[in-house]
């Protein structure tokens, strides 16, 4: 996606570089370039802008372990992937998860996760 993105999404975290790290192994992100406060990351399809949360709006957030699904939001974001099986086990293996259940949608077969600190998002995988 040469110059700046035309869409794109923000992400709030605690901890960005995690966070950051989670997507570029789950969602097959590249990292265009960070700050101390923000971490852009990069597909063919959508850029990924992974915020650190301020601090006075930091006070009192506590990220558990595993994390509690934060499914209060209108929102909810979805990333095509190649592979559900392996995006499970990288999103296992860095403090998140891809849940189990599946759904099948036109040529596709979909299904929820959440990164590490429990923001909840879909992946899918394209039929053949």
């Amino acid at each position: 996606m040469p110059g700046p993105a035309r869409a794109g999404l923000f992400i709030y975290a605690l901890d960005p570089e995690r966070v950051a790290d989670f997507y570029c192994a789950v969602a097959g992100m590249a990292r265009l370039h960070a700050t101390p406060e923000l971490i852009v990351l990069e597909s063919a399809d959508i850029q990924l802008l992974v915020h650190r949360i301020p601090p006075p709006f930091a006070e009192g957030i506590v990220i558990t372990s595993p994390p509690q699904r934060r499914e209060d939001t209108a929102l909810k974001f979805f990333f095509s992937v190649p592979s559900l099986d392996a995006a499970r086990l990288a999103a296992q293996a860095l403090g998140g998860e891809v849940f189990a259940e599946n759904w099948q949608g036109p040529g596709f077969t979909v299904c929820n996760g959440m990164d590490p600190e429990g923001n909840v998002f879909q992946v899918r995988e394209f039929s053949a």
